[in-house]
């Protein structure tokens, strides 16, 4: 695998975090980063009521720049609004601006915004030309193959975004109205490769190194995105990027080292969102980190009876002290 250029960012492995709202926090990105990762993308920020939390000073502090590189996703359908959020989330440090063509979800989708942006290339373009001239860091879009089956139109949108100036692009193999069933189409996405000379980053079921290199021979893209697949697992980003370049490729952790990841992980959520907010946010990761052994069912049904984070450490400790399986295939 080759580094790319992203305007002025080189990745020297491009192996991405996915922007996945509810999880790409900071907390999670900087866990990912600790095990590498060419890049880490933000949640999805909805430009609209960003904007209008700026205009009344309880736009949450950022500092973006302390995790460069580092993009941050907006999502919207007007595309003066997308630009000045753009430009504020530069002014916080953001290394790169990404555009949402591609969340599937209804409520994003009947607002006009997401993969529904898909449906309406017109403006589509006008807020990818209204962004890339809003800022000087590097603008990318990342989109789905199209609406559905009868609307395939990610190679044709990804040249338009290439002629205005958008300098990498990422498809996930699945059409809208897919949403996350079946499969994703890792051959679809040749299509837009041979569109386009920017970078192209493959996403959709990737979840591990086996399954990163098919993605890449199928496709001919030049990076890969990782979303679900690093739920429970942020080592997973730095095993596929040691397996894309040939060396050799850690194993994954033992159940007590997985314990250290998982309290370490805890703590960061609790001081980023305080007490009342972290300890219900933190439930679902404890689960995914669970998920890798055996008894996940019955980790996950005491630490969500928890609202004590003393009581969470000492659930999460019995229950790892008394794994002794290894990673679940």
């Amino acid at each position: 695998m080759k580094p790319i250029k992203i305007g002025p960012v080189e990745i020297e492995t491009p192996v991405f975090l996915a922007p996945m709202t509810g999880v790409s926090d900071l907390p999670f990105r900087k866990l990912v980063k600790s095990f590498g990762a060419g890049l880490v993308f933000s949640e999805m920020i909805a430009s609209r009521p960003m904007l209008e939390e700026a205009k009344r000073n309880t736009l949450r502090p950022a500092d973006y720049a302390l995790e460069t590189p580092m993009a941050v996703q907006l999502a919207g359908c007007e595309p003066d609004m997308m630009a000045q959020a753009a430009k504020i989330n530069e002014q916080r440090g953001a290394a790169i601006i990404d555009i949402n063509f591609g969340c599937p979800v209804k409520k994003v989708v009947k607002n006009f915004a997401g993969s529904a942006l898909m449906r309406d290339e017109p403006l589509a373009a006008a807020i990818m030309e209204e962004t890339v001239k809003a800022v000087s860091v590097p603008v990318t879009v990342k989109m789905r193959l199209g609406w559905d089956f009868d609307c395939i139109n990610a190679p044709r949108l990804a040249r338009i975004a290439q002629d205005l100036g958008v300098q990498m692009v990422t498809i996930h193999g699945r059409t809208r109205n897919q949403l996350y069933t079946g499969t994703a189409d890792w051959d679809a996405v040749r299509a837009v490769k041979d569109a386009v000379s920017i970078p192209v980053i493959i996403n959709g079921d990737i979840v591990d190194e086996h399954t990163a290199r098919m993605a890449i021979q199928k496709s001919g893209a030049d990076g890969v995105m990782i979303g679900r697949g690093a739920y429970g697992r942020p080592w997973a980003l730095r095993q596929i990027m040691d397996a894309l370049t040939g060396q050799h490729i850690p194993a994954d952790p033992d159940p007590s080292q997985v314990l250290d990841i998982v309290l370490n992980h805890y703590d960061a959520i609790l001081a980023h969102y305080g007490t009342h907010v972290g300890v219900p946010l933190a439930r679902k990761h404890i689960g995914w980190y669970c998920d890798n052994f055996s008894g996940a069912d019955d980790a996950r049904a005491v630490v969500n009876r928890l609202n004590d984070p003393d009581q969470v450490r000492a659930a999460l400790r019995d229950h790892f002290a008394n794994l002794q399986l290894p990673l679940a295939a």
